[in-house]
């Protein structure tokens, strides 16, 4: 059985305010939860008898709870709750490091927390192993990312930086790239097999200031060309396409 004040420390993990405070964030289902605990110890799991039956190197003790279905719904952040919910401590900032034979993203202002868990999870297909985020891009341990990222976030590194001074650090000519309405067609330019991937935000695209920086731009073009068609791509599909042009060759 669940406690009042279990209940309301996971609750409060679903602000920003409340993970900072706690320096914790919750993942639910079993498989971003497996995932995470391949790599991490939990701190809490609260999870039903049938997932504690399938998982019996998992044992019922001090920071684990059995719940019902019901008290799972108390605590969890879908609609419709997964078995188990687990509460694990925030990592370090992560590397700043940036070398010549890596793939990396870079996102300028990406809002969406859905959008920031599938570009998570597109960087882990695509062997992208660290992510760095503009200080205004959505929080990584936001339970909506966490989920979107399908476990990913267990494998991908997210840094949280001034992006303008990580481009102002990396040595010259260093591959920049970013997708522009005014860019080179991405199915006929060629791509380094190392560099930066820069993404924008939803509504507004890479911001002016972090485009001054980007050496390479880069248009994924409509068809047929000259269509009326929609006005941008949703900034997930972008990555995903982009990504694969890059892995491609």
């Amino acid at each position: 059985m669940i406690s009042k004040n279990q209940i309301k420390y996971i609750r409060s993990l679903e602000t920003k305010k409340g993970r900072s405070k706690n320096r914790t964030f919750a993942a639910e289902g079993p498989k971003v939860v497996a995932d995470l605990m391949a790599l991490m110890q939990p701190q809490m799991i609260v999870a039903t008898q049938e997932w504690y039956d399938q998982n019996p190197s998992v044992r019922v003790e001090e920071g684990n709870v059995v719940v019902t279905e019901d008290e799972l719904r108390k605590v969890s952040f879908l609609q419709h709750p997964q078995q188990v919910l687990a509460v694990f401590p925030i990592r370090g900032g992560g590397e700043h490091v940036v070398d010549d034979k890596q793939l990396y993203l870079a996102l300028d202002g990406v809002q969406d927390p859905g959008n920031l868990g599938t570009i998570i999870r597109i960087a882990d297909w695509f062997g992208i192993t660290r992510v760095f985020c503009s200080r205004d891009t959505a929080d990584v341990y936001n339970p909506k990312v966490i989920q979107a990222t399908m476990g990913s976030v267990a494998r991908v590194d997210v840094v949280y930086v001034d992006l303008a001074e990580l481009f102002g650090s990396l040595p010259e000519g260093y591959p920049v790239y970013g997708t522009f309405l005014d860019g080179e067609d991405i199915y006929k330019k060629p791509l380094t097999s190392h560099g930066i991937i820069v993404m924008g935000n939803e509504g507004k695209g890479i911001s002016p200031a972090i485009g001054e920086l980007v050496n390479n731009r880069l248009l994924i073009p409509n068809f047929p060309k000259g269509r009326d068609t929609a006005d941008s791509l949703n900034v997930a599909i972008a990555t995903a396409i982009t990504c694969s042009e890059f892995r491609r060759g």
